[in-house]
C-alpha cells in the first residue's frame, strides 16, 4: 500500500521540485506552451531558483511545500508554493491595492501526472490552508491557464472560483490566456 504525506521542502529538494516542474510541464502545458520554449527551459536554472525560494524566503509567510509517495522507497511527486499576494497576482491595469492584506498568492502547484490521482494535490492544498490560517490569511488567489483544465478543474472542486480578473502572457510572441481563481481561507474546523 502507499502512502503519502505532504513536508516543507528541504534545499536537498530543489534539483527534484525543479525535475518535475519540467516533466510536469512538459505534459500538462504541451498543448498550451509552444514546444521550443517547454524543450529550453534549464533545468539547473530552476533548481538555483527553487534552492533560493526554500533558502532564503523572503518572508516567514513563503512557504514551498513537497509531496511525497512512501511505498518501499520515497518519491517527491509534487510541490507548492505560495506567499503573500504581490504586484505578480495583480491583473493588468489592477490598483496597488486590489488585493489587500490578508491575499496569499498560489505561485505553483504541481503533481507530476504519472502520481495524479492519488490524493497528493489535495494533501498540499490542505497542507497550504493550515499554513495561511496560521498566517492570518482570508483569502486566496491562483493564476491558471484558461486552457488547463485539469488545474482549473482542481481547484474548482474544493470551492475555488474565478474572480473576474485575467490577464495574457507573452511566452515567445504567443499571448496565452490566464483566468485568476480565489477562495476564502476557512476558519479553523471546530473541535469534535
Amino acid at each position: 500500500m502507499a502512502l503519502g504525506y505532504v513536508r516543507p521542502a528541504r534545499p536537498e529538494d530543489a534539483g527534484e521540485i525543479a525535475r518535475l516542474q519540467l516533466a510536469t510541464w512538459r505534459v500538462a502545458y504541451r498543448r498550451i506552451l509552444p514546444r521550443h520554449v517547454l524543450d529550453n527551459l534549464d533545468e539547473a536554472y530552476l533548481a538555483r531558483r527553487w534552492s533560493a525560494a526554500v533558502q532564503e524566503p523572503p518572508s516567514g509567510a513563503h512557504r514551498v511545500l513537497v509531496a511525497v509517495e512512501q511505498a518501499e522507497q520515497s518519491y517527491l511527486v509534487g510541490f507548492a508554493a505560495s506567499g503573500p499576494a504581490d504586484a505578480e497576482a495583480l491583473a493588468p491595469g489592477e490598483p496597488a491595492d486590489a488585493l489587500a492584506d490578508g491575499v496569499v498568492a498560489v505561485t505553483d502547484l504541481l503533481v507530476e501526472p504519472r502520481w495524479g490521482r492519488r490524493g497528493h494535490g489535495s494533501r498540499l492544498l490542505a497542507a497550504m490552508v493550515d499554513h495561511w490560517r496560521e498566517d492570518g490569511f482570508t483569502r486566496a488567489v491562483a493564476w491558471a491557464f484558461d486552457a488547463d483544465e485539469a488545474t482549473r478543474g482542481f481547484l474548482t472542486s474544493t470551492g475555488w472560483e474565478p474572480d473576474g480578473a485575467g490577464r495574457a502572457l507573452d511566452v515567445d510572441d504567443m499571448l496565452v490566456p490566464q483566468v485568476r481563481l480565489h477562495v476564502g481561507v476557512p476558519a479553523e474546523p471546530a473541535a469534535s
